[in-house]
């Protein structure tokens, strides 16, 4: 095998077509290697069965679930008062499941809430196509009506739920309730 052999130019520079070579080797080397991008939170999906094992799961002491959709207006509206909660109470295990998913299976539309939105908070997705099977399981007395919270405390098994838009103070009340 013969050597490869490099002639420089009398400046000491590469010749210009090498040195585009170089440029495009390290360009297609580059996005080769994999990335690790930082992105926001993401959204993972869920049955039902799995949900009501995680919600009676005691891995913390106080969980609040909330359940919304990116249609609807008063979930939007008080999505900041979830996100102010699981950001100021690490005690508080804050889950936002959306319930986009019996209308569109498709979950972008989430992902991209998710993103325009920077929710933080943790996102579940109900992967369930049928309301009536899944809002018993959630609580006997929720109508299906958005948005629905339900606070638990795991320790006690008190639980609270409230099938409409909440206020600012509201959680703190309900969680200072179940306590």
């Amino acid at each position: 095998m013969s050597p490869i052999r490099v002639f420089l130019h009398p400046s000491g520079n590469l010749p210009t077509s090498i040195h585009h070579m170089k440029h495009l080797l390290l360009i297609v080397l580059l996005a080769a290697t994999p990335t690790v991008a930082v992105v926001g939170q993401t959204a993972s999906r869920i049955g039902i069965d799995d949900l009501v094992k995680d919600m009676t799961s005691t891995n913390t002491k106080v969980k609040v679930y909330n359940f919304w959709a990116t249609w609807c207006g008063p979930c939007i509206k008080e999505m900041p008062l979830f996100e102010k909660l699981s950001a100021g109470r690490p005690d508080v295990a804050v889950t936002l499941v959306s319930l986009d998913l019996d209308l569109d299976p498709d979950p972008a539309k989430v992902y991209k809430f998710i993103e325009r939105k920077k929710i933080k908070s943790r996102v579940l997705m109900l992967d369930e196509r049928d309301p009536n099977a899944y809002i018993e399981k959630i609580d006997k007395r929720w109508s299906g009506a958005l948005p629905a919270t339900v606070i638990i405390n795991t320790a006690t098994g008190k639980r609270l739920f409230v099938q409409q838009e909440l206020k600012d103070g509201d959680l703190e009340k309900l969680i200072a309730d179940v306590l």
